[in-house]
């Protein structure tokens, strides 16, 4: 249960992420809102899992699910350039993501 709210958490990251940068410095009321409800809800949940995890895989994990995730929104949804060297480094911060997960606390 504990890697399942890392997991959550770290799509809430993708999300914060996201907003922050919709947001144009804080300028923009909704998007600010979504960033500061996404943000609330991936740190509480990350806070939560630790209480099981140790924090250096279950933080490797957010992170990098995070990092991810607002790589492939920001290709798909906002025009990033795309690369092939983009994808398999992010493929392998997915591996890693799994490997980490895998080497965690059993809990």
């Amino acid at each position: 249960m504990a890697w399942l709210l890392v997991v959550v958490a770290g799509f809430l990251e993708t999300g914060f992420a996201v907003c922050l940068k919709l947001s144009h410095g804080f300028t923009r009321l909704w998007p600010t809102v979504a960033f500061a409800i996404f943000a609330l809800g991936s740190f509480g949940l990350l806070t939560l899992s630790l209480k099981k995890l140790d924090v250096g895989p279950a933080y490797a994990v957010w992170t990098g699910i995070g990092a991810a995730g607002t790589a492939v929104y920001g290709m798909v949804f906002l025009g990033d350039v795309v690369s092939t060297l983009k994808i398999i480094s992010i493929s392998l911060v997915i591996v890693g993501v799994i490997g980490l997960q895998l080497s965690g606390s059993s809990q």
